[in-house]
């Protein structure tokens, strides 16, 4: 028993040591603001050796200085930053187990289980820290004295006066119930008990709060998390010190760094510190919420304050607690008026963080939750951002009072209060590389250049998007170009000329659309992946809903509002109703969804690139009929999309023996990431065996060659950014040899279209022109060119070409690339006989039996033919006697 004793004595007293002591971790907080220092690089011209840290050969020379007392000083000199009016105090966790591993640590633990508790406590530390700063006489000040300055001067003064005369009332009154007056004990506590009853519930008072006055916001980081504001901009990352286990334990249940799922949020988790990681799909409007109500009364001059802080609603003081209208009871009526001037508000805002698709299972509906920021959190993120979010677990009733309060009873609601916010997800122009260190940035730049100035950066670049996708050569340049855009024009009177490509890809089941869908929705930074058949008119633009904060009508985006400045991937493209269809013919010209619901007319930018995949009508496409019947889509959508390609599966035996290679090598090799030099080798023995042999290993060195992907998606996707940076234009020598183009492409296809029943679906119109132009630009930025070239305006047709020669195939392009050499079946005729006949028909056009070298090339080449197949030309029809090519190699005659 005695034992037992002994063993249960300490356990209780071992528990209530468990509890927090709030007078010790002030101490150590204050401490902690004294005493921590941080490592950053030393200056050429530091002339306090002292301070130095000793560091490794060769590395820059490491000072320790204070962290939070300059810090402190400028805020008490009111010293603000360059265009940032409001201070930020930054409280990484980190920093304190850096700064002593047994308080800090301790003190770590216990702000992450009761952050809200921990928030207000070291507000406390740090009001009591400046008050007894004093200001610098040399600091220039920006800001000239408030209202809330002149406000605290004069409660101050009233405060003096006031116990002055409490005092000299009180010396009267001891006096008077001295041991002759009668009054004694008893009336001292019948006067405390009339005190004590007269309190007002709704926490109002006449002491000037500290909040009133307080001129930053402090944000305490969770572990694992840096301060990126002052005075760790400039911070050796090296200096923060271990995290123990218990730390991590603990950390690991609130979330990691790069944040968890919403649904793995807990119970166990409410109040702490929780890191959690989704994206925005609404943003409230940034309204002004009250913090500290200031209120005077009437009967006798004083102000009283209330302080709400973190609360949605309050009751406004009505009754006056100050002790000359509780003594003269003036103050049980309704005396005291709302002073809005006097009062404290800061800016708040309500975002809707929903779960990525990534994080939500099969079968599951993405859950969401509201997340509350105050003061420079506000306007920080849009609807499309992927963000983490630092913040407080809480719970919040429905309602506070009223029928709703009556009919949630007991049920409640979760938030976040947020104390830090990060976008991921930026636009190409943000800069990405900022969080990058010197030697990361001087890497990526050195790969960069290295693709720029390659032998085929637009072949590299383009072999990157979905390299375990077989084949498809154009249409992959044709996504990268999408990836890149052409540039946006804005005219003087106001009217916009997109610069973003459009692409739709219609094919039979199996040809890796959805696949190149996704692939190319993950590397766009704003890429939205969507379904015909499960999205609605309403979620693809813009749907009205009612803001449950104000209770007003607000409009939520839809998937192309949330891919501003990205890419919005629409898959199963013809299942889509076509009431809903329409709704996005306004966002692929215009770019704008113009809504005009329940009051609200409004026009939202949705300045995406649209890529579309749909089926034939009849799931596969029947060659017995012609393309506007197998495509049920009306011309006045296809006519929006730059580039249209059909891919069909047709049966062939080098390509399906290819393709079959291709996929058996990539589940060989687990992905393509581990393909080497020796393994692209073909095996000798294989390769003496016949001619068929000989042919098979060829297809396969050239197979396993176009497999080694050398662009990871992070470098594709700051190659692209850095293209974006350029703004192409069209020089006054290409010009005319665009408009030349456009003019001979037109009377090409007037020519084919009357023998041709689909002829309305493929037609070159003035938009063609335009996505020629934005293709043009396209390239010419991949270049990291300011201006556009002839060799891409013949790319950008060759593209072109491809596109319609897909439509117009009976059999489409073959998915390892075109089937002919030229990609275009012209009921058996051969090559040469087509690049002569291009030649022929320019001469007759031109009257004139001499025509230059030069230009045919440029004409063959833009039908997709090569160099090598003129030359072959040239010189099949030389040796009929049909042509002459004169000495000097520049003209060609006709005999």
């Amino acid at each position: 028993m005695e034992n037992l004793d002994n063993e249960g004595g300490p356990a209780t007293g071992g528990d209530r040591g468990d509890y927090p002591n709030y007078g010790d971790d002030e101490a150590t907080f204050a401490s902690f603001l004294q005493e921590h220092t941080i490592l950053k690089h030393a200056n050429d011209d530091d002339e306090d050796e002292g301070m130095l840290e000793p560091t490794a050969h060769g590395a820059r020379a490491l000072r320790r200085v204070p962290c939070y007392p300059p810090m402190l000083q400028r805020i008490k000199n009111r010293q603000h930053y360059d265009g940032v009016r409001m201070f930020i105090l930054e409280v990484p966790l980190l920093e304190l187990v850096a700064w002593d591993a047994v308080r800090g640590s301790d003190l770590t633990s216990r702000a992450v289980r009761d952050a809200t508790r921990y928030h207000a406590l070291f507000c406390s530390v740090i009001d009591d820290f400046l008050e007894n700063m004093t200001t610098d006489v040399d600091a220039s000040a920006d800001d000239a004295r408030d209202s809330f300055d002149v406000l605290r001067e004069q409660r101050l003064a009233q405060q003096a006066l006031r116990r002055q005369g409490a005092s000299q009332q009180d010396q009267v009154v001891d006096d008077a119930n001295g041991p002759l007056g009668g009054g004694g004990l008893l009336n001292d506590d019948a006067n405390n008990n009339n005190n004590a009853n007269n309190a007002n519930p709704g926490g109002a008072t006449e002491d000037f709060p500290p909040l009133l006055m307080r001129r930053y916001e402090l944000r305490i980081l969770p572990l694992g998390r840096s301060g990126s504001l002052p005075p760790f901009v400039h911070q050796h990352k090296s200096s923060a010190g271990a995290v123990s286990k218990s730390l991590e334990d603990e950390d690991a249940q609130v979330g990691s760094k790069d944040g968890i799922s919403l649904r793995h949020v807990r119970s166990r988790s409410m109040g702490r510190l929780v890191t959690v990681r989704g994206m925005i799909v609404r943003t409230s409007d940034v309204k002004p919420a009250c913090v500290v109500a200031t209120y005077t009364c009437d009967a006798c001059g004083c102000e009283i304050y209330q302080v709400i802080q973190t609360r949605r609603e309050f009751m406004p003081q009505r009754q006056c607690p100050s002790d000359d209208c509780q003594a003269t009871g003036s103050g049980k009526g309704d005396t005291l008026h709302l002073q809005t001037r006097g009062s404290k508000f800061v800016k708040f805002q309500e975002l809707k963080l929903q779960e990525l698709p990534s994080q939500v299972p099969m079968g599951h509906v993405p859950r969401s939750m509201s997340v509350y920021c105050r003061g420079e959190l506000t306007r920080m993120a849009s609807p499309g951002d992927v963000v983490t979010v630092d913040g407080v677990f809480l719970p919040q009733r429905i309602a506070e009072s009223g029928y709703r309060a009556m009919k949630a009873g007991l049920i409640s609601t979760t938030y976040i209060e947020a104390q830090n916010l990060i976008v991921h997800k930026k636009s190409y122009d943000q800069n990405s590389m900022s969080h990058l260190s010197m030697d990361e940035q001087e890497k990526l730049q050195s790969e960069i250049m290295a693709i720029a100035t390659g032998e085929d950066p637009i072949g590299a670049l383009s072999a990157s998007i979905a390299p375990e996708i077989f084949g498809h050569e154009d249409i992959k340049r044709s996504l990268l170009l999408q990836l890149v855009g052409g540039c946006t024009r804005k005219l003087p009177d106001g009217m916009r000329i997109r610069g973003d490509i459009n692409i739709c890809l219609m094919g039979e089941p199996g040809v890796a659309k959805s696949v190149l869908l996704k692939h190319v929705a993950s590397i766009a930074p704003r890429g939205v992946y969507t379904t015909g058949k499960g999205s609605s008119g309403v979620g693809l633009t813009a749907a009205i809903t009612k803001d449950v904060t104000t209770g007003e009508m607000a409009l939520e985006g839809g998937a192309l509002v949330l891919a501003d400045q990205g890419i919005c991937a629409i898959d199963e493209f013809d299942k889509m109703d076509e009431m809903d269809r329409t709704a996005i013919h306004e966002v692929m010209e215009q770019q704008t969804v113009s809504i005009a619901k329940a009051g609200i007319v409004a026009t939202l930018n949705a300045r995406a690139a649209v890529l579309a995949a749909a089926n034939p009508l009849y799931s596969r496409y029947n060659r017995h009929k012609s393309l506007s019947e197998n495509i049920n889509l009306p011309n006045s959508l296809l006519s929006r999309f730059d580039l249209m390609y059909l891919i069909l599966d047709v049966a062939d035996v080098d390509r399906d023996m290819a393709l079959a290679r291709h996929v058996t090598f990539v589940h060989q090799n687990e992905g393509l990431t581990k393909v080497t030099p020796e393994k692209s080798t073909p095996n000798p023995i294989e390769a003496d065996d016949s001619d068929d042999e000989n042919m098979e290993t060829d297809v396969e060195k050239k197979e396993e060659k176009s497999l080694r992907p050398s662009v990871t998606p992070r470098l594709l996707r700051e190659y692209i950014s850095r293209a974006r940076k350029f703004q192409p234009v069209v020089p006054p020598e290409v010009a005319p040899y665009i408009v030349e183009a456009y003019v001979g492409l037109r009377m090409q296809d007037a020519k084919g279209a009357s023998g041709r029943a689909d002829g309305d679906q493929t037609a070159m119109t003035a938009r063609q022109l335009l996505s020629i132009l934005r293709l043009g630009q396209a390239l010419a930025r991949l270049r990291f060119s300011d201006y556009v070239a002839r060799e891409d305006v013949d790319e950008a047709i060759r593209l072109t070409l491809m596109s319609k020669a897909s439509l117009n195939d009976d059999h489409g392009p073959q998915q390892g690339g075109p089937q002919t050499a030229a990609g275009v079946r012209s009921g058996g005729e051969d090559v040469i006989s087509r690049i002569f006949h291009i030649i022929r028909d320019y001469a007759t056009a031109s009257r004139a039996n001499r025509v230059e070298l030069k230009l045919c090339e440029a004409m063959v080449l833009r039908k997709g033919f090569t160099a090598q197949q003129l030359q072959s030309c040239l010189e099949d029809y030389q040796s009929l006697d049909i042509i002459q090519v004169n000495p000097t190699g520049t003209h060609i005659h006709f005999l």
